[in-house]
């Protein structure tokens, strides 16, 4: 990331993490020694503020991490994880992230029972899995794929693999938003690398993580280029800024 800054090539961290609003995951980037400031960091939740608003959505049942409730500040939150009894407003939509072991039957039912309702189903991921804890572990996406089938409707996806977001975040960087001119890199091959591909930008591997050699071979995915780690791009960044 120093080298990139040296050789002025701006970029952006983008995730589909929801279990930690913008302020807690700038606090871990610095933690690993990245320098990061909040600008920087592009999440799925501001992201679902900004549509909950366009849509005129003022009412959200909100289904992630109770942490990360504060980047949704403006929005009346009913619901699911936010402390608050739904009452007699029913909520308009229903935002679904990466709870992990905290979902429960009766979460699911619950957010199943609004959407029988007319809510609206908003993914802030559609990841398979992720790494934690040494283990693959399910992500957001297999429940987003379950209340779609059980209400038999199509989740409005405002993370990765979003067109919308990679757009977003090419955006910020100040660059025309071209393809060739803006790489994703990342470990997830269907959300970062073929996301980033379909909305017209590289998709670069790295392998760590949740990086498979098994998924890579199956998937039919073709990174446009392949990293050992996220340190191989300080050669890239040095050999632009020569």
């Amino acid at each position: 990331m120093a080298a990139l800054r040296r050789a002025a090539i701006p970029f952006r961290f983008v995730t589909n993490t929801t279990s930690r609003p913008r302020a807690g995951l700038v606090a871990r980037l610095r933690e690993y020694g990245f320098a990061a400031e909040a600008e920087e960091v592009l999440t799925p939740i501001t992201a679902a503020g900004r549509l909950a608003r366009e849509r005129e959505i003022s009412v959200l049942a909100p289904f992630l991490a109770s942490a990360s409730l504060r980047d949704l500040e403006g929005l009346e939150l009913r619901g699911g994880t936010s402390g608050h009894a739904p009452g007699n407003t029913l909520p308009q939509a229903v935002l679904v992230g990466d709870l992990g072991e905290q979902w429960s039957y009766a979460l699911m039912q619950e957010a199943f029972s609004y959407m029988v309702e007319g809510a609206l189903l908003i993914a802030l991921s559609r990841d398979r899995y992720w790494w934690t804890n040494g283990r693959l572990a399910l992500d957001a996406g297999p429940f987003v794929a379950a209340l779609e089938y059980a209400a038999s409707c199509e989740a409005v996806l405002v993370g990765k693999p979003s067109p919308d977001f990679f757009h977003a975040a090419a955006s910020a960087l100040g660059a025309p938003a071209v393809e060739g001119q803006v790489a994703m890199i990342g470990d997830d091959l269907w959300s970062d690398v073929r996301g980033a591909q379909q909305a017209g930008y590289r998709g670069w591997l790295v392998r760590t993580g949740k990086f498979r050699e098994d998924a890579l071979r199956d998937s039919g995915i073709r990174p446009d280029r392949m990293l050992d780690t996220i340190a191989d791009l300080r050669d890239h960044a040095e050999a632009l800024a020569e």
